[in-house]
């Protein structure tokens, strides 16, 4: 049976609404706080109480949750915001503490889930690499051994003996994403690394992490890009309202999440103008279609505000997020006049496209102009296509269109 390698059991994180946490004080803190606290008095006094519900001003960001994951496991974390999915990770990185439950971390923790995480600004790139292994209990032979390859992945040699905090916030996050990668960790905790960071970065984030996956090491991956998730992992675990509502095998993850997006978007408010569903091929929320296959994608658009005109999206994107389709279509052609409440169904034949084997995702956002003038923009959610195929002979590029080689030898080719 697979060694687990995180175990977490009835974990529960409360927060207080407005209430920061509490952090280590020295003598200025209370001394400060001291001389701070009639003006504080007299602000409250004149402060409306704030109407939080029935949690009396505090909020389960996290309750009742566990699972396990196996070693060498590499497990999606998806979820709407405020679902609790970086709340879990912090949680497991040892930066906040729960406030019931346990887990159990057996291993090394590596963790990216912001910039800088785990960075003293004043020291230099350098101090800072050496200084995040000894805290994983590396040696310095170790991590002498790792430092090339850290500062060539980070791409800032130039400023490895500057003080972190004079770093860009890309300088930052290449560097902090290569400690994490490759200094000698079992287990990476890595927090929406790929929303962060220019294309030719994400997509090394993308190979350094399926690199990280093949040679053993447990990865917990939180992430909106739906197509990243499908590319890197093997299980999801899906959260809403900060507890479980789905672990298992990642397609039907991300299927349950998908399928749960719909439900929500059929209790949005009356007044709202939202995309309620997202289908290729008249499936569901993911679809295998061939490469070198049309397609059709249809999405359920609901107007409960009129609107006068409007412009409808198509887009696909890869796993990394580049876009590789942006089609665009006005509603002039459609309505002559505003466009009425109502249930409207969006189609698009896309023909065969050069699309390369791989995962991709297909949204939908609309531009309307409502009858005040005032211009409204709504996004979709995003179905998964897998495109499959030989990989044969296509490179990196998303595209492969059916290319016809031909190489001769002229007539005079190698007489020198």
């Amino acid at each position: 049976m697979p060694e687990i390698a995180v175990r977490v059991r009835e974990l529960a994180k409360l927060y207080r609404i407005g209430h920061r946490e509490e952090r280590y004080r020295t003598l200025r803190d209370t001394l400060a706080d001291i001389a701070a606290a009639p003006y504080r008095r007299l602000r409250g006094a004149f402060r409306k109480p704030a109407s939080n519900g029935p949690d009396n001003g505090f909020i389960w960001a996290l309750r009742d949750v566990s699972f396990d994951v196996k070693r060498g496991e590499v497990m999606g974390v998806i979820g709407r915001n405020g679902a609790g999915k970086s709340t879990l990770l912090r949680i497991l990185s040892r930066i906040t503490e729960p406030t019931g439950g346990y887990a159990e971390i057996r291993g090394r923790v590596g963790s990216l889930l912001e910039v800088g995480t785990g960075f003293h600004l004043e020291l230099t790139g350098r101090e800072n690499i050496y200084f995040n292994g000894s805290i994983l209990g590396m040696s310095r032979r170790e991590i002498d051994g790792k430092f090339d390859e850290i500062v060539d992945f980070a791409e800032v040699s130039k400023f490895i003996d500057t003080p972190v905090k004079h770093y860009s916030s890309g300088m930052h996050l290449r560097l902090a994403f290569a400690v994490a990668a490759h200094l000698s960790t079992d287990i990476l905790l890595v927090d929406e690394v790929l929303a962060v960071g220019d294309s030719a970065f994400q997509r090394k984030c993308m190979g350094k992490m399926e690199d990280v996956a093949t040679r053993g090491k447990t990865v917990l991956f939180v992430s909106h890009n739906l197509g990243a998730v499908k590319e890197l992992c093997q299980s999801a675990l899906v959260l809403k309202n900060g507890a479980i509502g789905f672990q298992g095998p990642v397609v039907e993850g991300l299927a349950f999440y998908s399928r749960g997006l719909v439900e929500d978007a059929a209790d949005s408010p009356a007044n709202e103008n939202r995309w309620l569903r997202v289908t290729v091929n008249g499936g569901g929320a993911l679809a295998a279609v061939a490469a070198g296959e049309p397609f059709r994608v249809e999405g359920l658009l609901g107007i409960q505000a009129p609107l006068l005109s409007a412009r409808l999206f198509c887009i696909i994107n890869d796993a990394v997020g580049d876009v590789v389709v942006h089609q665009v279509v006005t509603t002039d052609r459609f309505f002559p006049s505003e466009i009425g409440a109502g249930t409207y169904q969006a189609a698009v034949e896309l023909p065969a496209l050069w699309l390369a084997p791989g995962v991709y995702t297909v949204h939908f956002k609309l531009i309307g102009v409502r009858p005040s003038g005032r211009e409204e923009k709504q996004h979709s959610e995003r179905c998964v296509i897998e495109m499959t195929g030989g990989a044969a002979g296509i490179g990196r590029a998303s595209l492969a269109p059916p290319l016809r080689w031909s190489i001769e030898r002229g007539r005079n080719a190698g007489a020198a």
